[in-house]
């Protein structure tokens, strides 16, 4: 398992019940989990202290209760600014167990010795995109949500990459399609897609269905020289072993090895790890 435990500004303190107890920054969320299915006892303090709670509702979603929560926050991780705020369905704007990918490709990204082009699909409030700059890349970022994209924008602002050489756009498939027929190539290139989802025309993504054919697609724009190929699930079905076999199928041609695995975040309380999706990365030999 990949671990994102270079965390200052970010900690699990404990998960128990469905729900885990977040450290963002100087507040305290809890936030629901479904792969938190054990029961154990909720000691911290934290718990009766919390800043900010969502509470799942049986008929689907939830709202938030906010006990002394700023409406936006920020947390760093090393030069990266972010900038918080919580909203629909639980989420804050930022996603931490993907540090440990953007350290794993931070570093390539340095030590290529050479310019990188860095293709970042359903990039969201940019995570990736911002780490990827900030280690040298040109980055072309796509999200079909404009207010997501807005929302990258503010954390390139506050992390100091206002004039980094990133592109903002929308539309993951149209954009690669147009891609391909401009005959433009990418030396790495990410995705993050989601579960299920709609695109700005009301069209429905659903990952089991789509996963494969996008990666077959983004083999068309991937370089011949290329760097790494990052892909990200948190669809319980897309196991480890079936992002190996998708990426190590498609991306044959190249010359490289493929490592898939779960990645997590450390528990503070227990000294455990919480399971936080799967990873496969693809890089160069």
């Amino acid at each position: 398992m990949w671990i994102a435990d270079n965390w200052k500004d970010y900690e699990v303190i404990d998960c128990s019940n469905g729900e885990k107890l977040e450290r963002w920054g100087d507040y305290l969320l809890v936030r629901p989990d479904p792969q938190v299915i054990w029961n154990t006892k909720k000691n911290h303090k934290g718990w009766k202290q919390m800043n900010g709670h969502y509470h799942r509702s049986k008929k689907g979603g939830g709202e938030w209760e906010f006990f002394s929560l700023p409406q936006q926050w920020q947390i760093h991780y090393g030069s990266l600014t972010f900038n918080l705020k919580p909203f629909s369905f639980k989420h804050t704007g930022l996603f931490p167990e993907q540090a440990t990918n953007w350290d794993w490709f931070s570093e390539k990204i340095r030590n290529a010795g050479r310019p990188v082009k860095v293709l970042n699909l359903f990039a969201y409030t940019g995570g990736a995109t911002l780490a990827a700059a900030a280690a040298g890349a040109h980055v072309t970022h796509v999200d079909a949500s404009k207010g997501m994209v807005g929302w990258a924008k503010e954390n390139a602002v506050s992390s100091g990459l206002k004039d980094a050489p990133i592109r903002w756009l929308d539309d993951c498939v149209k954009f690669v399609e147009r891609e391909i027929r401009r005959g433009n190539t990418y030396d790495a290139i990410i995705m993050d897609p989601p579960s299920y989802g709609r695109g700005p025309k009301g069209e429905i993504w659903k990952i089991e269905d789509m996963i494969h054919p996008l990666i077959k697609l983004c083999t068309k724009i991937l370089s011949k020289d290329a760097l790494f190929f990052l892909v990200n699930s948190y669809t319980t079905g897309l196991a480890p072993a079936v992002l190996t076999y998708m990426i190590s199928t498609e991306l044959k041609p190249w010359n490289g090895h493929v490592e898939s695995q779960e990645i997590g975040l450390p528990v503070t309380d227990s000294g455990l790890v919480l399971p936080c999706g799967a990873s496969g990365r693809w890089e160069s030999d």
